[in-house]
């Protein structure tokens, strides 16, 4: 199993990135997908989660209304859209896959498949 996270890098304050993921290994279309992110000295934290058809979504208080999660069965890939991106977002990103039956994730805890992380990085 392969999650292969892209798309970090550096950006100001107020900038957009997107970051995307692509899985192989899995049965992708079965996977609620994630994101969750790690600061430096911080624990790792829950971004965002969509569901299996993409037909549900859930974001962490602190993103909502500035990310997007979505997507592409056909491609095996999830994406996240930031916008408005703060230095507080800047962090280490990881993709996560999970096929236990949950409609979405936001615990880390017994999640079947992590990526190895994209570094986003925002300045002031």
């Amino acid at each position: 199993v392969q999650l292969q996270a892209s798309g970090g890098g550096l950006v100001q304050a107020g900038g957009s990135l997107r970051l995307s993921c692509v899985a192989s290994g899995i049965t992708f279309g079965r996977n609620v997908m994630g994101w969750f992110r790690q600061a430096p000295g911080k624990e790792r934290e829950f971004v965002a989660s969509i569901s299996w058809n993409g037909g549900s979504t859930d974001y962490a208080d602190s993103v909502k209304g500035r990310f997007t999660i979505f997507r592409d069965n056909s491609k095996n890939t999830v994406y996240l859209q930031m916008n408005s991106l703060k230095p507080e977002d800047t962090a280490v990103y990881f993709c996560t896959a999970d096929s236990g039956g949950r409609l979405l994730v936001r615990s880390a805890s017994g999640i079947h498949y992590w990526g190895k992380g994209t570094l986003v990085t925002v300045s002031s």
